[in-house]
């Protein structure tokens, strides 16, 4: 059996190792582009940062230790040009020697991946993306090569142009960050993302969304809202596309978003093609849907699933979450399953749930806070998505939740996990638990819940908005209109409040759900403001909510 993989980075060797490991016989040739296989390109950024100062410590494998360890005939700086799948070849290019060659194959592995958009096409300015181990080595000079003062502008404030903007600064570049999108990490509702962008500006890092790249002429950069930039380069982060130009030429099928179509076991339209990677679509897991998900973690699972297919077993792929993770400075934003935004644009009804819980102990020293956001279908009580804003303690907390999802525990049944507890880890109520608590009293009506946006209609409709804040906090910035009745004072005060529904909120919900509490059983109509204080203040910084939603 031969196998040929076209690209060896993620899941082009992930397949080849895989394979290797099932077969001994299999006769196994990976064909790539680049100079470089099986690179760390996740850890790319943090070499121009510097945080990683090895740069061969992100070359994890070369052809000459593929060969040794797994007998693979990996060949750099070859391009296949064209798939005959009738024939069951493929025209390969020797970018060295300019030689053109046809392989055969018995099976073929696409791992061809994603390409860059261009965002500033033509531009006389250094222009680079952050994928590619050329890509750190050209940035990394034009760094070391900068005059006093040296600026940047970073296109895209995604994940990967948050990691650029990050290990710049750290390498004293000023950098402008643009943002085609109204907020940067677009998969992340707004609210959410405040922090992040308040974080950024605080780094000295000029945020500027809903604007692109208009010209770049004369080493100067117009924006679409007039200003004018001089960067000493410019580091592409606006996103990829599938790489498919070699599937289409092929007759294979390719999917509604864009990308190539595959089966549950990665096979395309050809029964001996296969494909994995950033270029291939998933199994959404919460629409059964088509979507594109671009992580290295599912390239490189579905690398190993491919494998084990064309080694007779029968192994199939599991839908995807889109679980994501990035840190900015010293604070990390994470994300799973869908956005408020996604649910309101598919229709489909949701509540929501927003806590500040810290991230360990209050009283054990370092305890930092976080600000999370779950989404739960009000019908079934399953998770439908969440996000997590803070600094340590992120990534345990959006672990949990993913694999919540994937089990299928309810947004209620978080209240019942039973997770590792000392102080310097966690709270004997976690944050998981504690979604969970909220989750179940939203379930079973012993609470109910307004969300931020929600906030101005209902005041108009005649609701009173009560702040059970202290005075100190009220005095501090309060919500325009809020009466301000502290809740340890509140039962003595119950007849002080008018008639018709009440709104309460404190900081961060808790405060407000006793509240709410106190006053529903003095036979009160009252909501309890979700995520008190601190989201509704998120939220208005925005200045851009989202549609009515489900609560």
């Amino acid at each position: 059996m031969k196998t040929v993989i076209v690209g060896g980075v993620a899941g082009g060797m992930s397949a080849a190792t895989r394979l290797r490991r099932l077969d001994e016989a299999a006769e196994i040739i990976v064909f790539e582009r680049g100079p470089y296989v099986s690179y760390a390109n996740c850890g790319l950024p943090y070499y121009v940062g510097g945080v990683i100062r090895d740069r061969s410590s992100l070359l994890l494998q070369t052809p000459q230790s593929l060969a040794s360890r797994f007998r693979l005939d990996v060949r750099t700086s070859h391009e296949v040009r064209a798939i005959d799948a009738a024939a069951r070849t493929v025209t390969v290019l020797d970018l060295a020697s300019g030689d053109t060659f046809v392989e055969g194959y018995d099976e073929l592995i696409l791992a061809v991946g994603a390409t860059a958009r261009e965002a500033a096409a033509g531009s006389d300015i250094p222009t680079h993306t952050l994928r590619t181990v050329e890509d750190v080595d050209a940035i990394g000079s034009l760094v070391d090569a900068a005059a006093d003062n040296p600026c940047a502008l970073v296109v895209g404030g995604g994940f990967i142009g948050l990691e650029a903007v990050d290990n710049l600064v750290r390498r004293g570049i000023h950098i402008t960050l643009i943002q085609r999108g109204p907020h940067i990490l677009s998969p992340l509702d707004p609210e959410m993302v405040v922090p992040i962008e308040a974080h950024l500006r605080s780094h000295g890092v000029d945020v500027r969304t809903s604007v692109t790249v208009d010209t770049v002429q004369a080493r100067t950069v117009l924006l679409d809202d007039g200003i004018t930039l001089r960067p000493d380069f410019i580091v592409d982060a606006s996103g990829v596309t599938p790489s498919v130009d070699l599937t289409r030429s092929a007759g294979l099928t390719l999917g509604t978003t864009g990308g190539i179509a595959v089966d549950a076991r990665n096979r395309t339209s050809d029964e001996h093609i296969y494909a994995v990677g950033d270029g291939v679509e998933k199994v959404d897991a919460l629409s059964g849907g088509r979507a594109l998900v671009t992580m290295a973690g599912l390239a490189n699972r579905h690398g190993r699933s491919v494998a084990d297919v064309i080694a007779g077993r029968d192994e199939r792929n599991t839908p995807a979450l889109g679980t994501a993770i990035v840190k900015v400075f010293d604070r990390v934003a994470a994300i799973v399953g869908w956005s408020e935004r996604q649910l309101v644009s598919a229709g489909r009804a949701h509540r929501m749930i927003h806590t500040h819980p810290s991230s360990h102990a209050t009283y054990y020293p370092g305890a930092q806070s976080m600000s999370m956001k779950l989404l739960v279908d009000p019908d079934t009580d399953a998770i439908l998505g969440a996000q997590i804003v803070g600094g340590e303690g992120v990534d345990k907390r959006i672990d949990v939740i993913a694999v919540a999802m994937a089990g299928g525990i309810s947004a209620s049944g978080l209240a019942r996990l039973e997770l590792a507890y000392a102080p310097q880890f966690g709270s004997a109520k976690d944050p998981i638990n504690q979604l969970g608590y909220v989750a179940d009293n939203l379930r079973t009506g012993t609470t109910r819940a307004i969300q931020w946006h929600e906030l101005e209609a209902a005041l108009d409709d005649g609701a009173t908005l009560i702040d059970v804040r202290t005075a100190a906090e009220y005095a501090a910035g309060s919500i325009p209109g809020a009466i301000n009745i502290p809740v340890d004072a509140l039962r003595d005060r119950v007849g002080e409040l008018p008639d018709g529904p009440l709104v309460v909120h404190c900081q961060v919900g808790q405060r407000g759900h006793t509240a709410a509490r106190i006053l529903a059983q003095h036979g009160r109509d009252v909501a309890n403001l979700d995520g008190g204080y601190r989201t509704w203040a998120a939220g208005c910084v925005t200045q851009r909510p989202v549609a009515l939603a489900y609560s």
